[in-house]
């Protein structure tokens, strides 16, 4: 079996930490009671964060795939962040 240079245990963790960014900026964000464009756009920003720290942090390629998704999903929060731009003109008026 090919070892790509992290364990299970190492690959959940990578799992689990942007997790708890992503929810804890959606926590904080509800308190205080930001915008939810801006709350997509410090989420989007994390995740494609974490997606850069993972390609290059980790060695082998062992989180690549975890990247590649994490970074698909940052580029999912940045069109949400902007339709919500785009739509909160519209419910002031």
């Amino acid at each position: 079996m090919v070892h790509l240079g992290i364990d299970i245990d190492q690959f959940i963790l990578l799992t689990i930490y942007p997790a708890a960014v992503f929810f804890a900026i959606g926590y904080v964000a509800k308190k205080t009671k930001m915008h939810a464009a801006k709350s997509y756009l410090l989420q989007a920003v994390t995740c494609i964060a974490f997606a850069i720290a993972y390609l290059f942090a980790v060695p082998n390629g062992g989180a690549q795939g975890l990247a590649i998704v994490l970074g698909m999903f940052g580029v999912l929060l940045l069109f949400m962040a902007r339709k919500q731009k785009i739509e909160q003109p519209q419910q002031n008026i």
